[in-house]
């Protein structure tokens, strides 16, 4: 072992984090039950974050360790380019064109989870538009204070700038407009060109953004903005999916019918990595359709997975079961009563909640500009309060916990981040 990894006990090179002060401070988890995961020393902490958004049936469902573990005793692993498929993978597919507010969904099954998505969906807007004839349609549209995902189109697409800075421009034509303003993509695409526009990519609610819930009438605008340009309208559903937003998709929650619906995390609950986008039918037509011999070469080793579709299936089942997108709109106004006296506080600027499980709470800008490290100790002493939470686009504290969470457990939460906020002055 390299001394390196001697001092730190690990040689893991940890996503976002800045390595050369982490030493041997990372936190070991090793189990979870619910809407707690506990630590190698057997410490608890309420998860706030779901994972990173993701665990929504809770940690420690054994019925999806029993899926995985009957699939892999059949058929572990094969891959479905070509000719080839699974029933799993049929099964979900069929499932997931059902359940989205997509008009005759067809379902791209990807690798992993919603950055394979997002490049999926991205190359498959400007390989449509290739299809019927109009390859000049190539720019695709984002938002300020959107995340995308960290490949190649969802680093470029992404509206947080820090995500971007030291990489350069990865991907060509590519533009960004303000995060809640409808009428700054009508004059975008004026000034592109309706002709050379293919997509605009939106969250329902801005997530690593800062959970930036839309402004009213906000997404009816920018969807009817999008058709009446021939512009693609692309729901990224990678946090909003799955019960989230108390229904099983944000975009259902807020009457869209988008041409393509982008989701990962909630699918598998995180158990297994898995995405995918549903596709309208108008979309995919040119490559389902005729004789043609278009071909939408692209795909990854591991799409449709059996394994990981056997999971997402039983997550479903799950979900479905015990009506955790009408247990998510019961909690909704729990958490925004147990989050409102959170503003009340001088480091606080506003707390964002009300739809769903989903929230951020703010933190004062002039604070952040005096003291740089402010957010980066809230997220640890909340974990020494025995909360994990996580600090978003350098401003605002995520609250996203696993839709099993209890009124007691929002509660307590609450109030720990009370305590940690009040501290801080």
């Amino acid at each position: 072992m390299a001394p390196l990894a001697e001092a730190s006990g690990s040689a893991l090179w940890h996503p976002f984090a800045d390595m050369a002060t982490l030493g041997g401070g990372a936190v070991r988890i090793v189990r979870g039950s619910g809407s707690t995961v506990y630590d190698d020393r057997g410490r608890p902490y309420l998860d706030a974050t779901a994972g990173l958004w993701y665990c929504n049936v809770g940690h420690g469902r054994h019925e999806l360790a029993e899926a995985a573990a009957q699939q892999m005793r059949t058929l572990a692993g094969f891959h479905t380019f070509e000719a080839y498929s699974n029933p799993p993978a049929d099964e979900l597919s069929l499932r997931l064109a059902d359940l989205a507010p997509v008009v005759g969904g067809r379902v791209f099954l990807t690798a992993g989870g919603g950055s394979d998505a997002v490049d999926t969906a991205a190359k498959l807007a400007r390989a449509y538009w290739a299809a019927v004839g109009r390859p000049d349609k190539r720019y695709i549209l984002s938002r300020a204070s959107a995340y995308h995902g960290m490949n190649a189109y969802g680093t470029s697409l992404g509206g947080i700038p820090a995500n971007l800075e030291a990489y350069g421009s990865l991907i060509g034509e590519v533009d960004r407009v303000a995060w809640d303003d409808p009428e700054a993509l009508a004059t975008t695409i004026d000034r592109l060109g309706p002709e050379r526009v293919a997509a605009f990519f939106c969250e329902p609610v801005l997530g690593a953004g800062g959970v930036l819930l839309p402004p009213p009438g906000y997404l009816q605008r920018v969807q009817a903005i999008c058709r009446s340009s021939s512009v693609l309208f692309v729901a990224d559903e990678v946090i909003t999916g799955f019960a989230r937003l108390g229904a099983w998709f944000g975009s259902t929650r807020t009457g869209l019918e988008p041409d393509l619906l982008v989701c990962a995390k909630g699918l598998t609950s995180g158990y297994l990595p898995l995405g995918a986008v549903i596709a309208s039918q108008a979309v995919a037509s040119p490559f389902w359709e005729g004789a043609g011999g278009l071909v939408f070469r692209h795909g990854y080793t591991y799409s449709g997975h059996p394994t990981s579709c056997a999971v997402a299936l039983a997550n479903l089942a799950i979900l479905e079961r015990e009506d955790l997108a009408g247990r998510a709109r019961m909690l909704e106004p729990v958490l925004t009563a147990a989050l409102a006296p959170l503003a009340e506080l001088e480091v606080v600027a506003t707390v964002r909640s009300g739809l769903g499980l989903l929230a951020g709470i703010e933190i004062e800008a002039d604070r952040l500009r005096e003291d740089p490290g402010l957010l980066g100790r809230l997220v640890l002493a909340a974990r020494a309060r025995g909360v994990v939470t996580r600090g978003l686009a350098g401003r605002a504290l995520q609250v996203s916990p696993p839709l099993v969470i209890t009124e007691e457990e929002i509660g307590r939460m609450a109030d720990l981040l009370h305590q940690v906020l009040a501290e801080a002055g």
